[in-house]
């Protein structure tokens, strides 16, 4: 399937393993996966999304600043982990600059570096 990302503009060719499609295709709306409230017709808005995600983060008691962008960190935190393969991961996340799939890759150390305290 050729996608076209919104933010960049970027087309990008991606493979849907048949059971993740079926699955995604069970579950999703008429013409949506996420449709919209009010009219199935319309996707659901980016800011309806972030209010449902803060919802559940709140039903099960996750971290407050919990966001729809943290799933793309934490995928690429685990895929680094799982593999080593950096190449791979700027080209699944469709970066062009390596450096900032360093920095996804990476922000677990820099968050924890970040949150340890002082020794002075």
């Amino acid at each position: 399937m050729t996608i076209r990302e919104l933010k960049t503009g970027k087309m990008r060719r991606i493979r849907v393993p048949m059971s993740l499609l079926a699955r995604a295709l069970s579950s999703a709306g008429k013409a949506y996966v996420f449709e919209g409230r009010l009219d199935w017709r319309k996707p659901r808005s980016k800011q309806a999304l972030w209010k449902d995600l803060k919802r559940v983060a709140r039903i099960f008691r996750l971290k407050p600043n919990i966001a729809p962008h943290s799933a793309r960190k934490v995928w690429a935190v685990n895929e680094y982990r799982r593999t080593g393969d950096l190449k791979r991961i700027q080209r699944l996340l469709n970066h062009s600059s390596e450096g900032v799939t360093m920095l996804y890759a990476l922000a677990d150390q820099l968050t924890a570096k970040h949150r340890r305290p002082s020794s002075k």
